[in-house]
């Protein structure tokens, strides 16, 4: 239910976006000092890709430690498993999972600001990409933060493979590889920790 109104909502927001904004492609700029390359291993690597493997990493850990270590995250995944138990000792549920959806969409709209400037920003493009998380969050195995971290490791690397070796099906890589890992573990790479 939860994914079908996350759809109903794309499709309002993105027809509000193109009556205010156009429909017009997009581009963003990186910041003038991660423009350009260094090179790692005799090779030419841009700036601001590394930069995005340094944060991606650093943004999972502080979840991870704000999930696991503090008494907010340790609520919020008490009451995801169990909402009732959390209610009746005296815990505004509602008010916790309220804090839970503001965090989610600060880290969307942070993951959206990272990756804009390596990508045409189009209207459209939230329909791709709430795709690809739901299938990164299954094959990742549901409730288990580092599963869904291996699952996006899976779904780029085997689209980067893609891009490199067969360019015109390189759409295809991905889904292949969910296909696999959800034929030989139906629950995911991990298990649910909550």
């Amino acid at each position: 239910m939860l994914l079908l109104f996350t759809f109903a909502l794309m499709l309002i927001l993105g027809d509000l976006v193109k009556i205010v904004w156009g429909a017009d492609y997009r581009s963003i700029m990186a910041p003038e000092y991660l423009r350009g390359s260094i090179t790692v291993f005799n090779s030419p690597f841009p700036k601001y890709n590394l930069f995005l493997l340094i944060v991606g990493p650093l943004v999972a850990i502080g979840l991870w430690l704000f999930s696991s270590k503090t008494k907010i995250g340790k609520i919020a995944r008490a009451a995801a498993v169990d909402r009732e138990m959390v209610g009746a000792i005296g815990i505004n549920v509602s008010w916790v999972f309220a804090f839970a959806f503001v965090l989610g969409c600060l880290l969307a709209g942070l993951g959206g600001a990272l990756v804009a400037p390596t990508i045409s920003v189009t209207l459209g493009m939230d329909h791709d990409i709430i795709i690809e998380a739901f299938l990164i969050v299954t094959i990742g195995g549901l409730g288990n933060m580092w599963g869904a971290l291996v699952g996006s490791l899976i779904f780029g690397i085997t689209q980067s493979f893609g891009v490199l070796f067969w360019p015109q099906f390189a759409i295809v890589f991905p889904y292949v590889a969910v296909v696999i890992v959800l034929s030989l573990r139906p629950k995911g790479i991990l298990k649910s920790v909550w």
